[in-house]
C-alpha cells in the first residue's frame, strides 16, 4: 500500500496500539495523520501526544468499526477476556 496516496494530513484514523508499560494491554486508539515533523515529505501518526512513523508495520483503519473488528479477531472480545487498556 502506498501510504502517501491513501491518507493525507488531517485524516482521522484508528490504530491498534499496545501500552508501552504493559505489553499485554492493547486498545483501539484514534490517531491523526500529520506531516512528519522530522521529515515533512513523509507522513506520521499522532496519538497519545506522540508521533509514530507511518509505516506498513502499523495497522491503520479508516473507521473505528474496522479497527475494532480486527482487534476482536486478534485479542478477543471483552466477554472472552480480551486485552484492554
Amino acid at each position: 500500500m502506498d501510504i502517501n496516496q491513501t491518507f493525507t494530513p488531517g485524516d482521522v484514523v484508528y490504530i491498534i496500539i499496545r501500552n508501552p508499560h504493559a505489553q499485554d494491554v492493547a486498545q483501539v486508539q484514534q490517531a491523526a495523520v500529520v506531516k512528519n515533523p522530522e521529515n515533512p515529505t513523509e507522513l506520521a501518526l499522532f496519538a497519545h501526544e506522540n508521533y509514530f512513523p507511518f509505516t506498513d508495520e502499523f495497522a491503520v483503519f479508516k473507521t473505528e468499526s474496522e479497527a475494532e473488528q480486527v482487534f476482536y479477531e486478534a485479542f478477543g472480545s471483552p466477554e472472552e477476556g480480551g486485552f484492554y487498556g
